[in-house]
């Protein structure tokens, strides 16, 4: 049964979407939906904050359709070759997600008629390119392919398919500016008409967002919904850390996981290459376990092995924070973290995968013990309370066993000589310079190191970082204050100097004269003080 908050809407919502929420199980209307939905529907632009897993896409979609159909009934059938409604993502897999969601709304008879389209990266443009042609008049998309789209030449014409536009959505705006595409982004919302509804959402409010929504909104309303004032993340959600000692860290999480019933687990690391180093390593330890690996090199399997794990329990899925926005898989219990991130506000949405829904769930952060002051600084600025993990009744036991199993696979003995010489990369171009380096070394003698040393760059503590930019920012204004005043000074000898008079220029000039002379005796002294009135 369709929730009463869905039947009481203002202005009400046609039978086929509710019709839809109901079988699809989207029965409990959220906060963040019962305050955007009717907002859109009554044509007001919309900028939503919202904690993750509160419901946003669906906040989108329905007002979308709503208004896809309301158009249909006042101005006869829309055309295929136009685009109506355009949700923009920073992620193919957030993309491809909204893409689905759509999908089981368009399954209702009523619906059906309406053509969708998905332009993500990853594939040829000659795909989508096809796929506008066949029709879609609702086009979810990522900033990347969608301007590679509207500067393609090929008779395609974007640009004039998307004048009819109704209805835009940036989906997790603050990621797309943070992704670096905010020029992209401006250039897009150029080829798009004044004349829409415009809905962007986000989890975290910037300054470069807040200057999106003064260029691409039109006296927006500003919706905040938070489940408490005081935390930023679910309200189901138990956010732990513990202190380890780096040599203990990798056992700890090791044991973990091996200690945890869990269903589906995250587990964020810092690089594309430690994801695949982890995934080479963890099977071996946790044979029980499906281990899944994901980040932004991969090009053209990402969606097989997102779907996989979507599919799987007792799984872990290795990630970068390219996993940190939007996915949504209620399964998934735990999300662990090897290091805190460089970002305080990409803490909030690594943990948000997790509790989602309504549904509980955990998150675990390990911290050396030179960190421990992430503590009360993700408090003070994420509004995150961490409790400590160490008190807790969990107590986790790390055995003899397993300790010297991951120093026998993780090192080589100090006796056993190793031939580095000898082992390939698994790079092609990088294993052919390998080997050019290596011809050279024997003809020369000389070993030419494969990489600069970097300099080491001194990092500022969490809990400065804040004072540092203040301080930055007062000097900056000084150093304007300080131009000011110059400029302003250049200003008045210049009104000064142009003040001067041609008659004064002349008498400047005879006294100069008068000097010349007296210093060569051609005019005695009295004279001199006669021609210049000094006589007592």
């Amino acid at each position: 049964m369709v929730n009463k908050l869905w039947s009481k809407v203002d202005p009400p919502l046609s039978k086929p979407v509710l019709n839809c929420i109901q079988k699809q199980d989207f029965s409990a209307m959220t906060p963040i939906q019962a305050a955007v939905i009717p907002l859109l529907l009554t044509c007001k632009d919309v900028a939503a904050e919202a904690v993750t897993g509160s419901g946003k896409t669906l906040a989108f979609v329905v007002p979308m359709l709503e208004m896809l159909m309301k158009r249909e009934k006042l101005d006869g059938p829309l055309r295929k070759d136009y685009i109506y409604a355009l949700v923009i993502s920073p992620t193919r897999e957030l993309a491809v997600q909204i893409f689905k969601v759509i999908e089981q709304f368009l399954q209702e008879p009523e619906l059906a008629h309406f053509t969708i389209s998905l332009m993500v990266g990853g594939r040829s443009i000659e795909t989508d390119v096809e796929s506008l042609k066949n029709g879609a008049q609702i086009a979810v998309c990522t900033p990347g392919r969608m301007m590679d789209l509207l500067t393609e030449q090929r008779n395609l014409n974007l640009p004039s398919r998307m004048k009819e536009l109704e209805f835009l959505v940036l989906d997790e705006a603050d990621k797309i500016l943070g992704f670096g595409f905010q020029g992209t982004l401006s250039a897009i919302l150029q080829y798009l008409p004044r004349q829409r509804r415009t809905g962007l959402f986000s989890a975290t409010q910037t300054k470069d967002l807040q200057d999106l929504i003064r260029a691409g909104l039109r006296n927006p309303v500003i919706v905040s919904v938070k489940e408490k004032p005081s935390i930023s993340t679910p309200i189901l959600l138990e956010n732990y850390y513990v202190i380890v000692e780096p040599q203990d860290k990798f056992l700890f999480l090791l044991n973990f996981i091996r200690n945890r019933k869990m269903v589906k687990g995250l587990f964020f690391l810092p690089t594309c290459a430690c994801v695949d180093y982890w995934a080479s390593v963890l099977p071996a330890f946790l044979p029980d376990k499906k281990i899944f690996a994901i980040h932004g090199k991969m090009k053209h399997n990402r969606n097989n092995i997102l779907e996989s794990f979507r599919k799987t329990e007792n799984t872990i899925l290795l990630c970068t924070d390219l996993m940190a926005r939007g996915l949504d898989i209620p399964q998934v219990e735990w999300v662990l973290q090897w290091e805190p991130p460089t970002s305080p506000a990409a803490f909030v949405h690594r943990v948000g995968r997790a509790a989602r829904g309504g549904a509980a769930g955990c998150s675990l952060l390990p911290l050396l013990p030179t960190e421990d002051a992430y503590v009360p600084f993700i408090r003070t600025y994420q509004l995150v309370e961490l409790k400590d993990w160490r008190e807790s009744k969990d107590q986790i036991k790390i055995s003899d066993k397993l300790k010297d199993k991951e120093h026998k696979d993780q090192f080589v003995g100090p006796k056993e000589k190793v031939d580095f010489d000898s082992i390939p990369y698994l790079d092609k171009q990088r294993e052919a310079l390998r080997q050019q380096r290596l011809e050279e070394q024997k003809k020369t003698g000389v070993r030419r190191p494969t990489k600069q040393k970097k300099k080491m760059v001194k990092t500022t503590p969490w809990a400065n970082a804040k004072q540092n930019k203040v301080e930055r920012k007062e000097r900056k204004q000084k150093r304007k204050e300080q131009k000011q005043k110059v400029e302003a000074a250049g200003k008045k000898r210049a009104k000064k100097r142009k003040a001067v008079t041609a008659e004064e220029i002349a008498e400047l000039a005879e006294d100069v004269a008068l000097l010349k002379k007296l210093k060569k005796r051609k005019i005695t002294e009295e004279q001199f003080d006669k021609a210049f009135d000094l006589e007592a």
